[in-house]
């Protein structure tokens, strides 16, 4: 007699339990898997559900780590309906939608897999470090599931020790990134939905204790105090000092860890050559644990407000800014440095001191290159639009990220804004949503500056801010893009602007879009004209907006987005760039450029 057995996803039966994550990975010691894998389309998800079984040969293994439906009839014969090793190649980090030009619009599930030799030496662990994967995905290695991570935008590590083996391992990762409404973000945005394994996949050897996660910052309403915290993963109790060393500051640090793993630590220092982006001093810091030595590169400032002031190391800055979007020249997720080296040299050539990172999390690389260079940098969450503010899975998601932003970025000085949302409908139960979200980031990092993206109510002549979140936010953003969503550009500089809150403003976004090469009249929509009077006539505006602080206008670059259909205009590009995706300059970046320069000599 035949009997069938049904087996659920994957039929394994290991899994690996999540670990903290690891932070600053780039300064570890580290094999990437990066380069070339195999990837199979799974729109129905074939490899994942229904497994039926006829006489099921527990022995039997699925060959070159396959996952997808095997039969094995009495007679021991094996149906395998895939191959990876034969399935088409893609590069990671990368995403599908610009490298397989038929999955531009794909929306489902990919299976991605690759192969490789890795020989652990004893008493020492590994972990598998993914950057991001949008949007859900799962994970296996050697047949074994590590878990599931979702959010598409920061990254996720699993512990492999007891998995690797020295030949023939196989990473596999099914990725869906179809958009659902209790994602964060939600079903609608304004930007592609690349999907991917989007930036690095990396392996990271450490020992059987080790140094996990730090914090090494100036201490708030302190400017010559370092003070944070050192977390070791298994602590050894028998090796409990960790030290700190700062040689240029002839800091020297040894102190003791806890029970738990933890030592809080505070450290005078004298003589701080603050960063700033005139001076983007980075210290060589070297933590020693053990004899296990981890490096990195750290800069010391102080960014706090002061009624409607910003202040950076004690004195006012205005913020001259740009909003910035994760896209490459070709139009796919920007991932590498080179990435990052060319849009923030575009931002320094604006005049910038000051980058918007929108709408979520961007790759590490630009966090690191912004740090380098000299530009603040405000982080974001993709609470975009209408999340489900009501969904308490939901808000845990949205937590999830923002913990990881700042577990990964809390050491680089450039971060001056934890940003909560973008442009989110007024509820009570958003207003709650959002306030849980500032306490939770107050809890883990109390010395940057909170804001998020509001919008704002207009009328003829007049605007205002009197969104009550502005209650728990340090500083006071809005977006507004008056003569493209509305409003009369001629009587730009009429328009009065009122705020019930004594604290710093920032305009987060405003522009209009126009096709770079396409010109005509200045009241002629999709013109670079246009787009130049639509800016000359809002900075008049904007500068006599109260409290004004600093200003990001939407965006640097022409980037995708399904939305954007007009044929032989948008051709599925948000136009509002200063820059087009091709990267020539519009009209209305020299515009942006000089009045910047007038902004610096103020």
């Amino acid at each position: 007699m035949k009997k069938t057995i049904t087996f659920l996803p994957l039929i394994f039966s290991f899994l690996v339990q999540a670990q903290g994550l690891i932070s600053n990975v780039p300064n570890r010691n580290t094999t990437s898997l990066n380069g070339v894998w195999n990837y199979i389309v799974d729109p129905y998800e074939t490899g994942y559900y229904s497994f039926h079984h006829d006489e099921y040969d527990k022995q039997a293994k699925p060959s070159n780590g396959a996952y997808f439906n095997n039969y094995h009839a009495v007679n021991k014969q094996e149906l395998v309906e895939y191959d990876f090793d034969k399935s088409p190649k893609i590069n990671i980090p990368g995403d599908w939608t610009s490298q397989v030009p038929e999955l531009k619009y794909y929306e489902g599930n990919v299976w991605f897999k690759k192969s490789f030799d890795y020989n652990l030496a004893a008493k020492k662990r590994l972990f598998l470090y993914l950057g991001a994967i949008n949007y859900k995905a799962d994970v296996y290695l050697n047949s074994k599931k590590l878990g599931r991570h979702e959010g598409g935008f920061t990254p996720f590590n699993y512990e492999v020790t007891s998995i690797v083996k020295p030949k023939d391992n196989y990473l596999v990762i099914k990725v869906d990134n179809t958009r659902h409404k209790e994602d964060v973000p939600t079903l609608n945005t304004d930007w592609w939905n690349y999907g991917g394994i989007t930036r690095d996949v990396t392996l990271i050897k450490e020992e059987a204790s080790f140094i996990e996660d730090y914090n090494i910052q100036l201490k708030k309403n302190n400017a010559a105090l370092l003070s944070g915290f050192i977390k070791i993963n298994n602590p050894d109790a028998t090796q409990n000092q960790v030290s700190i060393s700062i040689p240029e500051l002839k800091i020297n640090y040894k102190g003791k860890i806890g029970a738990d793993g933890i030592l809080n630590f505070e450290i005078p220092a004298k003589k701080i050559s603050y960063w700033s982006p005139e001076n983007p001093k980075l210290y060589d810091v070297t933590i020693d644990y053990n004899g296990q030595k981890l490096k990195d590169n750290i800069g010391f400032r102080t960014i706090e407000t002061k009624e409607d002031k910003i202040l950076l190391n004690g004195k006012p800055i205005f913020l001259r800014g740009i909003s910035i979007h994760e896209e490459n020249a070709k139009g796919g997720r920007a991932n590498s440095e080179e990435d990052a080296l060319r849009l923030l040299n575009w931002a320094k050539e604006l005049g910038c001191n000051y980058v918007r990172l929108a709408h979520y999390p961007h790759n590490e690389n630009i966090i690191r290159t912004a740090d380098k260079m000299g530009l603040m940098v405000w982080e974001e969450i993709p609470v975009y639009w209408t999340v489900e503010f009501t969904n308490k899975s939901t808000y845990q998601n949205a937590e999830d990220q923002l913990t990881a932003a700042i577990t990964r970025d809390k050491n680089r000085a450039c971060i001056i804004i934890w940003s909560m949302a973008n442009e989110t409908p007024i509820s009570e139960a958003r207003n709650n949503f959002i306030k849980s979200l500032v306490d939770h980031t107050k809890s883990l990092d109390n010395t940057r500056l909170i804001s998020a993206a509001l919008l704002t109510q207009s009328g003829d002549g007049f605007g205002t801010i009197n969104d009550a979140i502005g209650e728990y936010l340090d500083i006071i953003s809005f977006n507004q893009y008056l003569g493209w969503y509305g409003g009369n550009l001629e009587d730009a500089e009429k328009i009065v602007w009122k705020t019930k809150y004594n604290k710093p403003v920032i305009v987060s976004e405003f522009g209009g879009d126009a096709k770079q090469g396409f010109h005509g009249e200045k009241n002629e929509r999709w013109t670079e004209e246009f787009q130049e009077y639509l800016y000359i006539q809002n900075l008049k505006m904007i500068e006599k907006i109260p409290h004004l602080s600093g200003l990001s206008p939407w965006i640097l670059v022409d980037f995708r987005s399904p939305r954007r259909l007009l044929p032989g205009i948008q051709d599925e590009y948000n136009r509002k760039g200063l820059i087009s995706n091709d990267g020539a300059k519009k009209k209305a970046f020299y515009i942006m450029q000089s009045w910047y320069e007038k902004k610096k000599k103020e």
